[in-house]
């Protein structure tokens, strides 16, 4: 089996929901991140095999394979193809290992996976919610209700869950959220993001032209007594929208190769793929399933959690990283190092390779060898990749 490396990396600044992304159609934005990927790796356009995207809402301006139509509004050439991948938040860490996998076995050479959400322009729950006003039924099925009867699905709720189930209080939660601000703002201001980001053109409100560099989530003024005072969003919870991923338009992707792929480009890979894991757990809890798959990935892969230098837990909710934490007895202080999905927004089928290119480039900066990224994707599924540093 042949090896899988990153050769370069690319992400758009979160945009805010109706913020300074909200005028980029989502094809162009995901074309802007492969023409980055050309640029950041030398590539000949033509070289590229496929391009592999993940995509959660695939309806409206996101349909008909948002990644075949994000390759023609690029620098792509026709020949390239395309095609969605949707396994909910972790659609395109998914993208990653189809791509890697594709590279390891040697029927391609050089792939694209990547990530696109414009959740401003295609809200989330767009396709089940106009299927239903067109009659058109839900994705439950009498076979599904029968084997879960009386369940209503549901993220926010699993979170609860998974709060309660791990004793965890709204003061532990709070001060999550409020380091993930805390640590966002450390890394925008230190410069770490500056080699991650493509800057876009957008609209001022004076309507003058400027360019988007910085992740527009990030709260500077954020305070810990600020996030205290957030209402809780049920009764008795813990979770409030301050200790929640924030809806969030992005694009992000990285280049894939394999040994043939590196010599055609002719350039030194970031890191390789050292092991992928996908799992089902729980679609009740749900949100659950990054525990389990840490520890399997973690066995597959002859390693402890010692041995990890940096990790990428998305941070759907608090209560999902902290859980995670406490489970697997990771060090805190190697999570989300330059913040996450609270403070710099969660674009669905955008985050996988997000987080892959933050984690590549943290890796880098802080001279580190191994990084694990994870993340809880609906339907209690968790993917896992961990990557060496090169």
């Amino acid at each position: 089996m042949g090896e899988a490396y990153i050769v370069a990396t690319a992400r758009t600044a979160g945009g805010r929901k109706g913020g300074r992304l909200s005028g980029w159609h989502p094809v162009d934005l995901s074309a802007a991140v492969l023409d980055a990927l050309l640029d950041r790796s030398g590539a000949d356009p033509a070289i590229v095999e496929d391009v592999i995207m993940g995509c959660v809402s695939q309806v409206g301006e996101q349909a008909i394979n948002v990644a075949r139509n994000a390759v023609m509004a690029s620098r792509l050439p026709e020949s390239v193809p395309g095609t969605s991948v949707d396994r909910q938040c972790g659609s395109s860490q998914q993208a990653l290992h189809f791509a890697a996998q594709a590279v390891m076995s040697g029927s391609m050479d050089v792939v694209i996976a990547a990530g696109v959400e414009s959740m401003s322009r295609v809200p989330m729950g767009t396709s089940a919610v106009l299927a239903l006003k067109a009659g058109m039924g839900s994705y439950m099925s009498p076979r599904l209700q029968e084997r879960y009867p009386n369940i209503q699905f549901s993220q926010f709720a699993g979170a609860e869950m998974i709060a309660k189930n791990y004793g965890l209080t709204k003061d532990q939660l709070d001060e999550y959220g409020y380091n993930s601000h805390r640590k966002a703002i450390a890394a925008t201001q230190s410069g770490a993001f500056k080699d991650e980001i493509v800057a876009l053109e957008v609209t001022g409100a004076d309507g003058s032209k400027e360019l988007h560099t910085v992740d527009e989530g990030i709260r500077f003024e954020a305070s810990l007594e600020a996030m205290q005072a957030v209402k809780l969003l049920q009764e008795g919870g813990a979770i409030t929208a301050a200790t929640s991923s924030q809806i969030c338009d992005g694009a992000s992707g990285v280049m894939v190769v394999n040994e043939r792929g590196l010599k055609a480009l002719g350039v030194q890979p970031l890191a390789r793929i050292h092991h992928m894991t996908v799992i089902g757990h729980d679609p009740v809890i749900m949100l659950e399933a990054p525990i389990p798959a840490t520890k399997l990935a973690l066995k597959k892969a002859g390693m402890s959690i010692d041995d990890i230098d940096l990790f990428e837990v998305n941070e759907a909710f608090a209560s999902v990283p902290v859980a995670w934490l406490q489970s697997t007895g990771a060090d805190p202080d190697r999570l989300n190092v330059n913040g996450g999905a609270i403070s710099l927004g969660h674009p669905l089928g955008g985050s996988g390779t997000k987080l892959m290119t933050t984690l590549v480039n943290a890796l880098g900066q802080r001279g580190k060898k191994y990084g694990l990224q994870t993340m809880c994707e609906g339907g209690g599924l968790a993917n896992v990749t961990i990557v060496e540093r090169l």
